[in-house]
């Protein structure tokens, strides 16, 4: 595993993950963003970044881990991780939640 930087060099570290964002807002069509993703992922961190948006929706259902793991496969340990996310994480999760409903809600 990388070694994790020092709050110094952390602030400056988050310029490349800015520049990811950027990227990803840029790409206006799903077809693109997932082209972006094929190419700057491996199958494996595909397969793990999909699974852990899988078992969103289970888990603001309230849907028991255990449950979750048998409709899904994906491991109890991830599954807690992503709740954890949710309870305590950046808000990536719910922003994208409530950008996913407005755009349903448009599109109706």
């Amino acid at each position: 595993m990388k070694p994790r930087p020092d709050t110094e060099k952390e602030k400056a570290s988050d310029a490349p993950l800015k520049a990811l964002a950027r990227v990803l807002a840029a790409l206006d069509k799903p077809q693109d963003v997932q082209a972006f993703l094929r190419d700057l992922c491996t199958p494996a961190e595909l397969e793990a970044m999909a699974d852990r948006w899988r078992v969103v929706p289970l888990l603001r259902k309230g849907v028991p881990y255990r449950e979750i793991y048998d409709l899904t496969g994906v491991s109890v340990t991830t599954i807690g991780r992503v709740a954890r996310s949710l309870e305590h994480g950046a808000g990536g999760y719910l922003t994208a939640i409530e950008r996913l409903a407005a755009r349903k809600t448009e599109s109706n």
